[in-house]
């Protein structure tokens, strides 16, 4: 072949792996092991750049360590459940499964030519059953551990879908699909425990060294500890007192109402005789029930009549209020309210009227609240002029602490802990998920399936012609016997939240065709995930859900104890972005066009397009590059290359065209320098020890980069050996020695062009299973040095000296060079400088 042709190549090398089984993981004792897992995908139809980037820098790393002797296990699978298929089959007709394997096979399909080092024969998707059923079999173990319980709770309903929505699917009050005005509805649910794992959770995060600093605060943001007081109002008409949980107690003398939830029991009793206040709270419970929904709804309240004292002077009364934005599950459902210092207060006692006492001022300020609430952080030392256990000066977190003290001691109240985190709410009414497998019985009550009946396969043979879940309408799949007593009994047509099925996968990895969740030997061996790689968006309910799953399959028998924080090493990459191309209908709509219809900023009819400054690729936007055609034009090496080579990692890389053009163009030229190497016939001569530390300089960095995840720093080192190879003067066996060093080095981005680089140079095997290079630390160290010879601060000359050269030696030849010579004419210096190693300064 006489020019690099990437279609030749890479077909072939990949059949080559293939034969030779490399990438198939099987455990062993004679070498280290290494997980390394991206996060896998949704299988939505087609893949694009950023997936692109994701996997080859888990492929990089893959294959770097099993160049360097490691038991590399590099699998891949999908995250197949969930609501994408369901709608699809509503909009389009047919079968979510059908929508889903299709789309497995046309991303396999893409994935495949990059050459990826994936065992293909561990891949599983989440709906197959052989893998739901092992789910199913893990929710029983739980259960019967106290994981998992039912309870009431308040939910997002969709009265038209008639269905449970999650808070991402709630947009400004309404249904995402139906457009209907979602309402909070009050049922049975699925929940896992996770929440009594909240300390456990939080204070392991310590431990997460190899973890991004702002993944482990936004798990701690999510996990929320605090501590505060908890206390209760007693009620002026001798009912129970109202007991309210505050992390500002230390605001109490500025309290203005006693504020309580919707859902507060109190509420629900009052409203039964109560139409106005029904149809208040019906009000309330059209909102969202996330806290950021709350937090910007417009503020609702609703006066009870209800009065309280407060616990520092009996003779002060308090309004109870309902407000619709107090959330029951957490605290006690019930608040003292302190606008001075607490902006959805303020807001609220400014439209209703009621009193703003202000409890503490900055330092230097004493102007009263207006309508920004002051609230400084807890470490900021602020001026007290309301606070009963005599504060004058001091922090938040200081007076928290002496309130808690002084109300304990008192014995009116108790300092207590509580976490923002709550149990996790697992069921979803819908079809295209993990059957909860459990039947409810008349006689028996909820009765667990027995594990000899699983998995609890969903039917195929549903429609989505009605809202609702397919399964509650099922005319027999609803239908069975009691495990337990044998009576006619209801299956359970809640599935599970897709959440669960992915915080599990990379278990399930090391032993897929295990029958039961887990192999212990094979997760023993495997376990923990050494890399783990994926986007910064799943940094807080996957990996928290994850965790929290790692510890759940400790308890039940199916993880080691090692296991319990699965992922050893966390990298989020930045994403790949690309311009949006976009014209405009007749009603000044945007319409989008992908990239391929675009050339020099016109449609193919002339229509001049508007585009819009990089975005992450958005198949709705549809900027995005489609990498079958990247690869049929430039070849996958290219598309590998230029994603790794244009930025730091952790950072967005703009995909252009020019620059998938320059990279092919590069990778084109080192199979030129290559090929000229491979056919010359020069002899041995005094430049090849040069090439040879050059090459181990090479060596060095590149492997320090991709060790490091720097990636695009190992490229740029392999660019300027390139160039150093190709001016080279040295013998053609030190430059085919060189050749092969760069093949290796440059295998983890460009693996096919490596190959054949490798197998054209004379190298042994294949280059993906040869040993990795070795830096000699000797040859790192140069024996001769160049300085530079400043003269009056310009420079004017260079010489070239033993790296150890004694100082006076080294201003002696520099003082015998032309050009200090001339500039001295005859005269003595007035001053000779020579910084060892680094510069010589003459000043004449």
């Amino acid at each position: 072949m006489s020019r690099y042709s990437a279609n030749e190549i890479e077909a072939k090398w990949q059949e080559a792996w293939d034969k030779a089984g490399i990438f198939t993981a099987k455990r062993s004792a004679d070498k280290p092991k290494y997980y390394v897992l991206e996060m896998f995908p949704y299988p939505s139809g087609r893949i694009h750049m950023g997936h692109v980037r994701n996997y080859t820098m888990g492929d990089v790393i893959a294959r770097h360590k099993l160049a360097t002797g490691h038991n590399v296990l590099h699998p891949m699978g999908w995250d197949a459940f969930g609501m994408p298929a369901e709608n699809a089959a509503m909009a389009i007709g047919g079968h979510p499964k059908d929508w889903t394997y299709g789309n497995i096979d046309d991303m396999r399909g893409q994935m495949k030519p990059l050459g990826l080092s994936i065992d293909w024969s561990r891949e599983f998707a989440t709906c197959d059953p052989e893998y739901y059923g092992q789910q199913q079999a893990l929710f029983l173990d739980m259960l019967d551990k106290g994981l998992v319980y039912r309870k009431n709770a308040v939910v997002n309903w969709d009265p038209v879908d008639m269905t449970v929505l999650a808070n991402e699917q709630v947009e400004q009050g309404r249904g995402w699909r139906s457009g209907a005005l979602v309402e909070r509805r009050e049922l049975t649910q699925w929940f896992f425990k996770i929440s009594d794992y909240s300390e456990e959770l939080l204070s392991a995060l310590d431990t997460l060294d190899n973890w991004p600093a702002k993944v482990r605060l936004m798990q701690e943001n999510w996990i929320g500890k605090s501590r505060g007081l908890q206390f209760a109002f007693e009620r002026t008409d001798g009912a129970e007192p109202i007991t309210v949980y505050t992390t500002r107690p230390d605001t109490l003398l500025g309290a203005s109402f006693v504020g309580i939830s919707p859902d507060h029991p109190i509420s629900k009793e009052l409203e039964k005789d109560n139409p106005e206040l029904a149809e208040f709270l019906a009000e309330c419970r059209k909102g969202g029930t996330t806290e950021e929904a709350i937090e910007t709804a417009e503020k609702l309240g609703y006066d009870t009549g209800i009065r309280v004292k407060h616990p520092l002077d009996p003779n002060w009364e308090l309004p109870v209020w309902i407000a619709n934005f107090i959330l029951m599950d957490y605290g006690t459902g019930a608040i003292f309210a302190c606008p001075a210092h607490d902006q959805r207060d303020l807001d609220f006692c400014r439209k209703y009227g009621l009193p703003v006492v202000d409890t503490f001022f900055a330092l230097d300020d004493d102007m009263p609240v207006g309508n920004v609430a002051f609230v400084p952080p807890k470490t900021e030392k602020v001026r007290w002029v309301n606070h009963f256990a005599g504060l004058t000066e001091a922090t938040g977190d200081e007076a928290i602490n002496a309130t808690v003290d002084f109300a304990e001691k008192a014995g009116w109240g108790e300092g207590v802990t509580k976490y923002r985190l709550r149990d996790w709410g697992l069921s979803r009414q819908r079809y295209w998920g993990c059957p909860i497998p459990v039947v409810h019985c008349d006689t028996c009550g909820v009765v667990p399936e027995k594990k000899e009946n699983l998995p609890v396969q969903l039917p195929d043979d549903v429609s989505f012609d009605k809202p609702g879940n397919p399964l509650d309408r099922h005319p027999t799949w609803r239908d069975c016997a009691c495990p337990s007593c044998g009576a006619p009994a209801k299956r359970e047509t809640d599935t599970m939240d897709t959440f669960v099925d992915s915080s599990w996968y990379f278990a399930r990895f090391t032993a897929p065709r295990a029958e039961t969740p887990t192999d212990l030997a094979e997760a023993e061996y495997w376990m923990n995930v050494d890399q783990y790689i994926g986007g910064i968006e799943h940094a807080i309910l996957h990996l928290l859900y994850s965790r929290f799953f790692a510890r759940a399959m400790n308890i039940t028998g199916h993880l080691p104890e090692k296991a319990i924080e699965p992922f050893d090493a966390l990298f989020t990459q930045g994403m790949v972005t690309h311009e949006i191309y976009q014209t405009r209908d007749a009603n000044g709509r945007p319409v989008y066009h992908l990239p391929e219809d675009v050339t020099d900023g016109k449609l193919a009819d002339g229509t001049e397009v508007e585009i819009i400054p990089s975005a992450k690729m958005s198949k709705s936007k549809k900027n995005v590059v489609d990498p079958v055609s990247i690869i049929s034009a430039f070849g996958a090496d290219t598309a590998r290359w230029f994603v790794l080579s244009d930025s730091p990692p952790e950072r967005d890389v703009e995909w252009t065209a020019s620059g998938a053009e320059a990279a092919h163009k590069h990778l084109s030229r080192v199979y030129r320098v290559a090929a000229e190497i491979a056919a010359s016939d020069a002899p041995a001569n005094d430049q090849d020890e040069a090439l040879l530390r050059e090459t181990h300089k090479a060596i060095h960095d590149v492997s320090g980069g991709v060790e490091s995840f720097g990636f695009n720093a190992s490229i740029a080192k392999l660019y300027a050996f390139t160039n150093v190879l190709a001016k080279s003067k040295a013998g053609s066996d030190a430059k085919r020695q060189a050749a092969k060093t760069l093949a290796q080095l440059m295998s983890p981005m460009t693996p096919h062009l490596s190959e054949e680089l490798w197998q054209l140079l004379g190298g042994e095997g294949l280059v993906a299973t040869a040993p990795w290079p070795v830096a000699d630390e000797a040859m790192l160290v140069d024996d001769t040095i160049t300085l530079p010879i400043q003269i009056n601060g310009k420079r004017r000359a260079e010489i070239s000296v033993p790296a150890d050269m004694d100082k006076a030696e080294v201003e002696k030849i520099a003082m015998a060079t032309e050009a200090v010579q001339k500039a001295l004419d005859g005269a003595a210096p007035k001053k000779v400088i020579v910084v060892p190693g680094r510069i010589v300064n003459v000043v004449v």
